[in-house]
């Protein structure tokens, strides 16, 4: 595939050649990209999988890496990183989100509006469209408590928009996972509050979250779901593993529910610690331990 066309047909997008993807991912692991695009809007990711389709090139979309392991192979085909669809609109209890823009910095700008519902979402560190792609949630909310609608990009090209029933919210599951659509939009719907009620929450959050999270390392956030009837740090813990380490990855001393780079780590360090975890936990409780974080890419 010659990619320089793609380059001289789209000049005015933002593209990449051979990129090492452990510059964008929150693990700070992960080999090349093919290509890898920031198209700063809809049009752009429009015009993206108009191509793609033309080519029958792979697509991959990223958001902002954060919830995933990239392996050492990296993707083949064409990355897309929607950090660049940033735009935050408030019209009365309704706030409108761009794909790209970050889900804390969303969190902020709702309470700036004196806006309550997203609170519990002030720490995660992903997008919004990352968030809703994997229905994030922490401290009791889930994203599926607050979406009224998400406007997508199909890969024929064509625009549709799902409502929260649509969306067929789960776990930590969404309708997307299946269906190949770029998310570009998303709405909110919020309730009014009062602004201090809504600091406090988000304060008291984010020192929970600071006191207990190992926020100083590289990591993919929590690595594992939640198995019914028990929590997978605690598994994690009972099975001796806080501070086991392969390579450069690491079980976190401050929470075992998180595995982070400490030396350099690559994509394989991670993904084998992952399974030491799995099969420890296993082979101690029964209990089968599901990932949460996605493992993408080919390995090296």
């Amino acid at each position: 595939m010659n990619y320089n066309a793609l380059v001289d047909q789209y000049p005015h997008i933002d593209i990449h050649l051979n990129t090492p993807l452990s510059n964008y991912t929150y693990t700070n692991t992960g080999g090349p990209a093919d290509v890898l695009a920031f198209p700063k809007n809809s049009q752009e990711v429009q015009d993206l999988l108009v191509w793609l389709k033309e080519t029958q090139t792979p697509l991959t979309i990223l958001g902002n890496a954060s919830n995933l392991i990239v392996k050492d192979g990296g993707i083949r085909g064409l990355v897309l990183m929607l950090t660049s669809l940033t735009d935050i609109t408030v019209k009365g209890s309704v706030v409108e989100v761009a794909s790209g823009a970050s889900l804390i910095e969303t969190c902020q700008k709702a309470r700036d509006e004196h806006l309550t519902g997203l609170e519990f979402a002030c720490g995660i560190p992903g997008s919004v469209g990352g968030a809703i792609f994997m229905n994030a949630g922490a401290y009791g909310g889930e994203i599926q408590d607050v979406i009224e609608s998400v406007d997508v990009i199909t890969g024929d090209g064509e625009f549709k928009t799902y409502t929260n029933d649509a969306c067929n919210f789960g776990y930590r599951q969404s309708v997307f996972q299946e269906t190949g659509d770029v998310i570009v939009n998303a709405k909110f719907r919020l309730e009014p509050g009062d602004i201090t009620a809504i600091q406090n929450k988000m304060d008291e959050l984010t020192k929970m979250r600071q006191d207990r999270q190992p926020l100083e390392f590289p990591s993919c956030g929590s690595v594992f779901k939640r198995p019914e009837g028990y929590f997978a740090g605690k598994l994690i813990q009972d099975a001796g593993l806080q501070g086991y380490q392969i390579g450069g990855a690491k079980v976190s001393k401050k929470h075992a529910g998180f595995i982070i780079n400490v030396d350099k780590a690559t994509g394989a360090d991670y993904i084998a610690l992952i399974k030491h975890i799995q099969d420890a936990v296993w082979e101690k409780d029964g209990v089968r331990l599901e990932r949460e974080v996605k493992i993408i890419g080919d390995d090296a």
